[in-house]
């Protein structure tokens, strides 16, 4: 048992070192591909100081910050996604389809419609407004699926959360026909994954989320483990169950809401990383949690540059290029679930 583990942390590593090699190459192909094409000898002296200013201008302006956004909101939706499945012990489970982006959306749309007038401060209050329309679909959700005798019934979180999904998804296009033309394609570019955030101040609103819940997940893994031998057990080898499953219902809401704040209403990463990482490396928590955020980081990465790089002019959103691939593994995954 002791040696398996231990090849299972040594493919781990493995699996890792390949993922970041595939990252970075992605994210160089992504900062020589634009509008503008940069050659990778002047993407790498201008990283040098030797550039020229409109080199400069491009890469750290532009490029560098957007390419920072969908790293890390990748690495948020793929451990979200992770987790929520380990807490619901159901591999379809996903933040999308929890119900938690539509709450998202809801906080998008209330803040454009409500308090428009505030755009100057919206890089710091669409992720605020996003994350507060999260919690408060996460909370309907475990409010409708909460059992006082039985506590957090995972199956009756799966059916909940599509409910609750279906009810803000219809609140938010009721209140988007309300919207002025330039609004309204701002928010239609968010609602299908358009990476919007590209300036610094979108980096540093979206970095402290990813600093501080993916590192908390991480630490948590085997409660995650623990959970997926069900209440019962989990309880019988001490697991504060229910304190548990709250505090990380939160780290996902909270990761996921940050995540599509920046980089949109993407959906199916959450879904898709975490079933390639257990694929790869095994269904311990501890192992295939940190593969889902680097998987989920390598798909958006690269979703958003072929989104960018192959349609030019018109530059297709990173979140249509990730449901073309993730909608037939989705069904792929229907048709192999019993």
């Amino acid at each position: 048992m002791q040696q398996q583990v231990s090849n299972r942390s040594k493919k781990t590593i493995q699996v890792g070192i390949i993922l970041l090699i595939i990252g970075l190459c992605a994210i160089l192909i992504s900062l020589n591909t634009g509008t503008i094409r940069i050659a990778p000898l002047q993407v790498i002296q201008t990283f040098l100081g030797q550039g020229s200013p409109d080199d400069k201008l491009v890469l750290f302006e532009y490029r560098l910050p957007r390419i920072l956004i969908t790293m890390l909101a990748g690495i948020g939706l793929g451990v979200s996604g992770a987790i929520l499945q380990g807490l619901s012990r159901n591999p379809l489970a996903d933040p999308g389809i929890l119900g938690l982006h539509a709450g998202a959306a809801f906080g998008l749309i209330a803040f454009v419609s409500f308090f428009h007038s505030m755009k100057d401060a919206s890089a710091l209050l669409i992720p605020l407004f996003t994350l507060t329309g999260g919690v408060l679909s996460a909370f309907l959700i475990v409010l409708l699926a909460y059992d006082r005798q039985r506590g957090l019934l995972p199956i009756r979180l799966i059916l909940i959360g599509i409910a609750v999904a279906a009810g803000f998804s219809a609140i938010t296009l009721f209140l988007s026909l309300r919207l002025d033309e330039t609004t309204y394609a701002f928010t239609a570019r968010w609602l299908v994954g358009n990476v919007w955030g590209r300036d610094w101040i979108h980096v540093f609103a979206l970095l402290p989320w990813i600093l501080i819940f993916v590192p908390y997940s991480f630490l948590q893994t085997q409660a995650l483990n623990a959970f997926s031998l069900g209440d019962e057990v989990a309880t019988g080898i001490g697991t504060a169950v229910r304190k548990q499953r709250l505090l990380l219902l939160v780290t996902a809401v909270a990761l996921s809401s940050a995540s599509v704040a920046m980089a949109g209403g993407i959906g199916f990463i959450g879904l898709v990383a975490p079933h390639l990482a257990r694929r790869l490396v095994g269904p311990m928590h501890q192992h295939f949690l940190p593969i889902a955020g680097l998987i989920g980081l390598v798909i958006l990465v690269v979703a958003d540059t072929i989104g960018r790089s192959l349609f030019q002019p018109n530059a297709i959103p990173a979140g249509v290029i990730v449901a073309a691939i993730g909608a037939p593994y989705f069904l792929y995954l229907l048709t192999r679930s019993k």
